[in-house]
């Protein structure tokens, strides 16, 4: 039957460069091109879909677009060596010769209709003879992926102009030839070309990661002219975006005025097509073929195993601590619960699944909790669709691919100005940052809030502060979600490589000396005068999860540097809290004290968590909370730097002096005519006055904290930031239940010198057993019981679910 609608696909356009094509895999789930299910790539707006699970067919009929490309994807037969075949020659150099997709594989494309059968779509051979439609194709399957669109932007530094690129001065000796006729001056290469912008001059560039061949001929040409700035012919597009590099910076630099420049030579860049690797796409091939493995102590690879709950999550670059808090949380029930099943995607109200987060973290769930895709790489079983766990029989290894969340951490990280990096980050941080984002999301819809899994971290602690002349108190109830200890670093001596080494902290002891009393200076507002205080911590409700985070990092010249401080659990990795550890709120007999200038304050409720990583650095809590609320009281990092540029300030240790009154028992209620001027810059009513409060009036800082929190619709987070007295003992999250039991569930251990640098793993007990498994980024092995003992002792965050 011939398609009566095959006309209507003239109309459509190939994909533009800046343009997402999701052709690697299904927006909704990790199917991609050689899975079981075939995977389409829409037509349209360029995004995969799966057949098998009807994503595709779901997005047909919420967006009316009718035309998909489907694409298969086969691996070439290799080329088999006859056993007449003479051996190859010995190997006299190591070469690493780039494996490009083409030589490796054939795609084989076909067009659907789903006007003609809207329930599975209908191939239009016809299709393909159609004038439009190969170009169409062509710009599907040549268009940089959004998986590698998403990298690059990562990867990208902030690269801007230097003063040789904005001073430039040019003479023509001659006309650049058309390419793939130019060559190097001094050789014949063709590609890696570098032309100075100063006089034309076309040399080689350096040899580059990839098999990317250069003698060097470009940096020669700078050292015998001075010309400084060269930019990279094969990395042009019309765009005017180029590898511009300056040697007298030794870097990469920005030219704002390339098209003008390149124009002296002949050379007009909107008829121009990018057709080599960017620096920085090099960059991201050396990162990802970095390989991380581990063995167990008796040096044998550890015993990989697979099935439901036991897929790896590719590294994508730095990305080992979002795939260890993943692989933590996925393993709670809340979360297994909230993003398992189906039903979201016929009601999601995002036109597109990458630019929703519930739709992510429910292809996360599919992908860690299925089994689907946990099998041996290049197996021949394309999905393990058994639903038992099973190990591989082969007495060498096998590891899995692992699936790889490139769209969820595109999204996750979006806006942030570290999580959309692809440099290495902090466990904890992430954590933090990902429970904000999808409470974030949940308040935008009322029926995900009432579902929100992260409520299971939530607990309350109370604060107590007494006066030691007039006896007085005052009460302080705060909620968060991880338990934040200071891990004291007691030096035992050196090892025979001069490392340092440390004496053993029992965790029990690092919480009791969290719950214990400190005396500070204070100025009473009873005795009107400067006194000792002394402050307790105690805690007003725990939650169901218990996430312990062990500060071992202390400030070395500076730089925070992470310590290998061993830290002993107690018997059977259980904590018991029993009433000594709670606090009981005002008691009979004492008496509360007025308010003062600092509780009467619009001071916000500081970041518990950006005051706990600053405290534990060894900064002065005075000096913390200056950072805060001149950084926007959210991350510790930007607060740090801060305090490095203001360490000399003159009144860096005075009282922090309140902007403006508090109203009430409601706090800081901005000004109306400074949520007008923020509205007038573009941003709602809502986040205005979100932002002032943040940052107690002050105008200047408020747009700062707008432009670091651009995902913040502005209205109040859940749960509450502080509560406090009798009111607040009907909304303290948690549970007082006493005695409270914990067994440790997981934990996530770092190597290395820095929470910034080395590799993050988790360990999690699985199964009806409780068997340890190593998730070690897309290698998920059974965990060898000599180095989960030694693990644990330094792990970076643990786990600990309620009995």
């Amino acid at each position: 039957m011939t398609c009566p609608h095959v006309g209507q696909i003239t109309r459509l356009q190939p994909p533009r460069l800046s343009q997402s094509v999701h052709r690697e895999e299904c927006t909704q789930c990790f199917d991609n091109q050689h899975r079981w299910c075939r995977s389409l790539s829409r037509l349209l707006q360029w995004r995969m879909l799966d057949k098998g699970r009807h994503h595709a067919r779901t997005h047909v009929r919420k967006s009316g677009h009718r035309f998909t490309l489907n694409v298969r994807r086969k691996p070439k037969p290799s080329a088999q060596r006859s056993e007449d075949e003479e051996p190859p020659t010995k190997m006299t150099k190591l070469a690493i010769v780039e494996e490009r997709e083409e030589d490796k594989y054939d795609h084989v494309t076909s067009i659907k209709c789903w006007i003609c059968d809207p329930d599975n779509g209908v191939v239009v051979p016809e299709a393909i003879s159609e004038p439009n439609t190969q170009s169409l194709i062509n710009g599907v399957m040549q268009a940089m992926s959004s998986a590698r669109q998403s990298e690059v932007k990562a990867w990208e530094e902030e690269i801007g102009p230097c003063e040789h690129t904005l001073t430039i001065e040019q003479f023509v000796s001659a006309q650049i030839p058309a390419s793939g006729l130019a060559h190097c001056n001094a050789c014949d290469l063709k590609d890696n070309l570098w032309l100075c912008l100063t006089c034309g001059s076309l040399g080689c560039g350096r040899q580059q990661f990839g098999g990317v061949s250069g003698n060097g001929h470009g940096l020669a040409h700078y050292e015998s002219s001075g010309h400084a700035v060269s930019v990279k012919l094969g990395t042009i597009t019309p765009e005017g975006g180029a590898d511009i590099y300056c040697y007298v910076c030794n870097d990469a630099k920005e030219d704002p005025d390339l098209a003008r420049h390149l124009s002296s030579f002949g050379i007009n860049v909107q008829t121009l097509t990018k057709t080599e690797k960017s620096m920085t796409e090099l960059q991201i091939e050396q990162n990802l073929k970095y390989d991380f493995s581990l063995t167990g102590d008796d040096g044998k690879a550890l015993e990989p195993v697979f099935g439901p709950g036991l897929t790896g999550l590719a590294n994508l670059g730095n990305s080992c601590y979002m795939a260890s808090v993943l692989q933590t949380i996925f393993s709670l029930p809340a979360f297994e619960t909230r993003y398992s099943g189906s039903g979201h995607a016929e009601s999601c109200p995002v036109a597109l699944p990458a630019d929703c987060v519930e739709c992510q973290m429910r292809k996360v769930a599919d992908g860690l909790l299925s089994g689907r895709y946990s099998h041996p790489a290049h197996s021949t079983t394309a999905n393990n669709t058994t639903g038992e766990a099973f190990q591989h029989p082969s007495p060498t290894p096998v590891f899995q691919a692992g699936v790889k969340p490139t769209s969820f951490k595109a999204l996750i990280g979006k806006g942030h100005e570290e999580f959309a990096t692809m440099r290495q980050q902090d466990a904890e941080e992430f954590f933090t940052h990902l429970i904000t984002a999808l409470r974030r999301d949940g308040q935008k819809y009322k029926e995900r809030s009432e579902q929100d899994p992260t409520t299971v971290f939530t607990y309350a602690t109370e604060q107590r502060l007494q006066c030691t002349s007039c006896r007085k108190v005052r009460y302080r109830t705060d909620t968060t979600d991880v338990v934040s200890v200071a891990i004291p670093a007691n030096v035992k001596g050196q090892d025979a490589d001069g490392k340092t080494l440390y004496h053993d902290v029992q965790l029990t002891q690092c919480l009791e000396t969290l719950l214990g009393s400190e005396g500070l200076d204070y100025a009473c507002p009873s005795c009107a005068r400067n006194v000792q205080a002394v402050k307790r911590l105690r805690f007003a409700s725990l939650p169901e999860v218990l996430v312990v985070h062990a500060k071992k990092f202390q400030l070395v010249n500076w730089v925070p540097t992470k310590l290998d401080i061993p830290v002993n659990l107690p018997e059977g990795d259980e904590l018991v809290f029993t009433e000594a550890h709670f606090g009981r709120g005002l008691q009979d007999g004492e008496t509360e004290l007025p308010n003062d200038a600092a509780a009467s304050s619009s001071l916000p409720q500081f970041n518990e968590a950006a005051m706990a990583q600053l405290e534990g650095m060894g900064f002065p809590t005075i000096r913390c909370q200056k950072a805060l609320l001149a950084t926007g009281n959210s991350d510790a990092e930007v607060a740090m730097e801060w305090l490095f540029a203001h360490m000399e300030d003159s009144d860096i240790d005075s009282p922090i002096q309140p902007s403006a009154p508090a109203t009430g028992s409601a706090g800081f209620e901005p000004d109306a005519d400074q949520i007008a001027m923020l509205s007038d810059m573009g941003f709602t009513s809502a986040q205005a006055r979100k932002a002032l409060r943040e940052t107690t009036g002050n105008a200047e800082r408020a747009v700062e904290w707008l432009f670091n929190h651009p995902d913040d619709t502005g209205e109040e987070s859940a749960p509450a930031a502080s509560a406090s007295g009798s009111a607040a003992a009907a909304t303290i999250p948690g549970s007082r239940d006493i005695p409270a039991k914990y067994e440790l569930l997981g934990f996530i251990s770092h190597k290395g010198p820095s929470v910034h640098s080395g590799h993050y793993v988790a360990h999690l007990r699985k199964g009806t057993e409780g068997e340890w498994v190593l998730f070690n980024d897309e290698k998920v092995v059974k965990a060898d019981a000599e180095s989960v003992k030694e693990l644990k002792k330094l792990a970076y965050l643990y786990f600990f679910a309620k009995v």
